[in-house]
């Protein structure tokens, strides 16, 4: 562990890596999982350690805690990104470990970041050798283990969820970052304004990460130009724009669009149009959001409004012409409108009642639906009248009722 934190401290490091704790009295936030009182402190203490999932947003501090809880323990330490990562890199570590374990009366923590990246069968190999405690397993992920994790692996681990860094723990890290001269930028000498360090934290979004490389980048920006106080109107020169936190592809992508769709479907117009921003202010595709209220439009206004499909299309076809961010205006009109808009779920209802008849099987269609095309069918009794007592459903079906409007 002392050669892998001693990398970590190198000058020439970003400055997030440079200020990585060294161990539990540096870790800040988080305390309800790892404070001293902890279970999972208990468990690191008396080395009573099972395989751990960290399920967290960038920057929340799964990575740092994995080399703690390695080092509090004295175990080698192998890390890999599953973006990275091969079967036999792993199958290779795990080997090592054995012969570790049996000749040195060592453990290893095999740590995999994005966890979530394995598919089913990279995740396979790891399951018997955590069973037979040849590895203790670490991994980290963003997205949400009881979809992404398979279940015999998750029902082995231990899985602790990691909050976005608050705003009070996010300030002490920026600022001992400042002043620490031998890992931090105490040595520029610089002083930081209140609302500098403030504007600081909202830029991060509860990421600790991007609050250190933003501040690295100030620093040095302002200091190249012979500047040492950073204020807030010259840390927003240097960062440009606030970054929030999200991930196109990751769960916040469907919490927004779940929180949107939820707002219309309440008819809350002013919390509909909060979420709309949050999804444009975050860069989603404005095409993603105006499909979904096609879908909305047709799911949940429904015959309520026969014209509200009408106005969502009409906000697809503007987005496609027009682009953002004049588009934005359409995407509000169109929200605004279908929030508003009276809602009638009749007719998804009757198809959700209907499919769940059409999957009891493929039952024929009966004689007097189908169409005669040639005269060995017409013979065959396509096409003739309907028998007495015969419905328009399948034999097996009989008759069933699914719309009530």
């Amino acid at each position: 562990m002392a050669d892998l934190f001693s990398d970590h401290l190198k000058k020439q490091a970003p400055l997030a890596d440079r200020m990585r704790p060294a161990d539990f009295s540096e870790f800040l936030g988080q305390d309800e999982i790892i404070g001293p009182e902890s279970p999972l402190r208990r468990a690191v203490e008396t080395e009573h350690l099972e395989s751990l999932i960290f399920w967290g947003p960038p920057g929340s501090g799964k990575t740092t805690l994995a080399y703690l809880i390695a080092r509090a323990i004295d175990a080698h330490f192998d890390e890999f990104s599953a973006v990275a990562t091969g079967v036999k890199e792993v199958r290779q570590a795990i080997e090592r470990a054995a012969d570790r374990l049996k000749f040195e009366n060592k453990k290893t923590i095999v740590f995999i970041d994005e966890i979530h990246r394995f598919n089913k069968a990279q995740q396979d190999i790891l399951l018997p050798h955590v069973e037979r405690g040849t590895i203790t397993l670490i991994g980290a992920t963003t997205e949400n283990p009881s979809f992404e994790v398979i279940a015999p692996l998750l029902s082995r681990s231990t899985v602790y969820i990691l909050k976005p860094l608050n705003e009070e723990t996010l300030k002490k890290i920026i600022i001992r970052a400042l002043e620490d001269s031998d890992r931090g930028l105490g040595q520029l000498n610089l002083k930081i304004d209140p609302k500098a360090v403030e504007y600081l934290v909202s830029y991060a979004d509860g990421d600790a990460r991007a609050a250190l490389n933003g501040l690295e980048f100030a620093a040095l920006y302002l200091k190249s130009i012979g500047h040492q106080e950073i204020n807030e109107k010259e840390i927003k020169e240097a960062l440009k724009q606030r970054a929030l936190r999200y991930d196109k592809k990751g769960e916040e992508h469907y919490n927004l669009i779940s929180a949107f769709i939820k707002c219309m479907r309440a008819s809350d117009v002013d919390a509909a149009l909060y979420w709309l921003a949050r999804m444009i202010e975050s860069g989603e595709d404005p095409k993603f959001i105006a499909r979904r209220m096609i879908i909305f439009a047709s799911e949940d206004v429904g015959l309520a409004d026969p014209e509200a499909v009408q106005v969502a299309a009409a906000v697809v076809q503007a987005v496609d012409f027009v682009g953002l961010p004049e588009a934005q205006i359409s995407l509000a009109h169109g929200t605004v409108y279908l929030a508003k808009a009276p809602k009638n779920r009749t007719a998804y209802n009757a198809l959700m009642k209907a499919k769940d008849d059409a999957r009891r099987g493929s039952f024929g269609v009966p004689m007097h639906l189908r169409n005669p095309v040639t005269n060995l069918m017409k013979e065959a009794g396509y096409g003739a009248p309907a028998k007495e007592g015969e419905t328009n459903f399948p034999q097996e079906i009989g008759s069933a009722k699914y719309y009530d409007g």
